[in-house]
């Protein structure tokens, strides 16, 4: 735990004042609570995004439990990110029917894309890659979830034009430079 805390990554929250403020006023509001632990990390991730392991190992600390303990809720439940996400997430349905009809494809036609593997966001903080269980869209095989918007039949050479519309979303989002 100690080592976690010394090598603290200059982007990680517990060096950004304000973000540090969340993680102990998370802290604060439920130490006392029963399950604070779960509330602390509810918290942390909804305001901040994820929970890295120095901020586990913080969290930990200042809970007065083991950073097992916190390890081990942040792997138990798939919605804990260790890391920060991009702006747009791009999911894979790996379900039984979406596999049949080739998503397998898709998932490498992103990879070579963005140059990022599953789980990985790209430099920009743009787009996060991910898989993601039956999504209850099986006649639209294979399906691909863009943020939250479900994208059913998606072939690998239509692949482009999801991560195409995203980008535009940003370009057209970005104030104009003067």
């Amino acid at each position: 735990m100690t080592r976690l805390l010394k090598n603290i990554a200059s982007n990680d929250p517990l060096n950004i004042a304000n973000q540090k403020a969340i993680i102990e006023k998370a802290i604060t509001d439920n130490k006392d609570r029963q399950g604070a632990v779960m509330l602390v990390l509810n918290e942390v991730q909804g305001k901040i995004g994820h929970v890295s392991p120095a901020m586990q190992a913080y969290i930990a600390r200042k809970l007065n439990v083991s950073l097992g303990q916190v390890h081990g809720v942040v792997t138990f439940y798939s919605f804990f990110k260790t890391q920060p996400r991009g702006k747009h997430t791009i999911k894979f349905c790996l379900g039984t029917a979406c596999y049949v009809a080739g998503v397998s494809q898709l998932v490498e036609k992103a990879k070579q894309m963005l140059d990022i593997d599953l789980g990985q966001t790209t430099p920009d903080g743009l787009i996060t890659l991910e898989e993601c269980r039956c999504v209850g869209a099986c006649s639209q095989a294979p399906v691909v979830v863009v943020d939250e918007e479900v994208n059913g039949r998606v072939k690998p050479n239509k692949f482009p034009q999801l991560v195409k519309k995203v980008q535009a979303q940003e370009t057209a989002a970005e104030p104009e430079k003067a």
